[in-house]
This record gives structure tokens, C-alpha cells and sequence, in this order.
């Protein structure tokens, strides 16, 4: 995969890192059995961009917000998507100025809220429950060709087990009719934020 311009940044170490956002894509989900991937080009700069998409909260999106609410129970609607991406059942992998990456784990098909609390990035990545996923959600700016900025969510979903991936496949297939509306929506309330609209 190519590099990401304009990714290089902090880690949430605070130390420089010197991986693209796609580097650590690769790392923490190299190989997805599935992936939603939204982008969305705004004319601004990237950093404003990001500031507008960190205020979107569950409650400005329409289908998204109810669907999330729905499927963690307690979860409360005016919570910003960033802050839900740093809380449980999410745990936050990485970010840096304009970028952060978050994993969650366990059956992401059942009714049920049982998501296993992970202590931080070690726990994910060693993460290997028969019959269970591991998911990791990515959210940058960056520079778009021909000027302004783009924002992009890619959520990576990879079965620990052949079990887990038939269970996956057949999710998806119901889902997968409905997710380029559903996920797309936060990335349009954080541009009418970014171009002040």
C-alpha cells in the first residue's frame, strides 16, 4: 500500500512516530476479511477538519447514532464520536494530531453487550478468542489532491478463526446493503462544521 501524506505525527506516547496512518493500518489490521472505507474532500485544511470532526456526537447523526446506542446499551447520545473511540468497549491504539486508531474486539454479531474490557494496545494485539474479531477504526485528514483536505474513516474487521469468519460473512451480508449510507454520515456533519455551514 502507498504512504499517506501529511500522516506523520505524534504517538499517543507523545513521542514522534514516524509510521503514516496506513503504516499502522497494516499493523494493528493487515489482513481484513472485511473493510468499510469513507472519505470525504472539504475545502479547508486538514487541521480544521479534524478539529470539526472531533465535535460530531452521536446525536448529529441520524441512523448511526440510534444504531450505536443500540448496540452498546448506556451509550450516551451526546458523546462525540472521538470520545467514543477512546472509550469502552473501544480502546484507543494510537493518534496524533490529525489521526487516531481505535480496536475493539469480541462477537460483534451478537445481541448482546459482552465486548471484553481491554487494558490498552498490548491486550489488542494479543487478542486471540476462539470464534471472535478483532476491529480496528482509523480516522485522519490529510491534504487532498488538488487542494483542501480529506477525511477518511477505514474500519478493518479480522476474524480470529474460520468460525468467527463464516459468522462475520454472514453479518456483512445483510449489513453491507445499508453501510455506505450509515457511515458516511459523521463525515458529512464535520464538513458543513468545517466549512462553517
Amino acid at each position: 500500500m502507498s504512504n499517506l501524506p501529511g500522516a506523520e505525527t505524534a504517538s499517543a506516547t507523545g513521542s514522534f512516530n514516524p509510521m503514516t496512518v496506513e503504516d499502522a493500518l497494516e499493523r494493528w489490521a493487515g489482513e481484513p476479511a472485511i473493510r468499510s472505507f469513507h472519505r470525504r474532500v472539504v475545502d479547508t485544511d486538514p487541521q480544521t477538519l479534524w478539529d470539526a470532526a472531533q465535535t460530531v456526537r452521536l446525536s448529529d447523526t441520524r441512523t448511526l447514532g440510534r444504531l450505536v446506542r443500540w448496540r452498546i446499551p448506556g451509550t450516551p447520545a451526546d458523546i462525540t464520536f472521538h470520545e467514543l473511540f477512546k472509550s469502552y468497549p473501544f480502546t484507543l491504539l494510537d493518534e496524533g494530531d490529525t489521526w487516531s486508531l481505535s480496536g475493539l474486539c469480541g462477537k460483534i454479531w451478537t445481541l448482546q453487550r459482552d465486548y471484553p474490557r481491554l487494558a490498552g494496545r498490548e491486550d489488542y494485539e494479543a487478542w486471540d478468542e476462539r470464534g471472535t474479531v478483532k476491529v480496528c477504526f482509523a480516522h485522519w485528514t490529510r491534504p487532498a489532491d488538488g487542494g483542501g483536505a480529506e477525511l477518511i474513516s477505514d474500519c478493518r474487521v479480522e476474524p480470529v478463526d474460520r468460525r468467527a469468519s463464516l459468522r462475520l460473512k454472514a453479518v456483512w451480508a445483510l449489513v453491507s446493503r445499508f453501510e455506505r449510507l450509515i457511515g458516511a454520515e459523521p463525515l458529512g456533519v464535520a464538513q458543513r462544521r468545517a466549512e462553517g455551514r
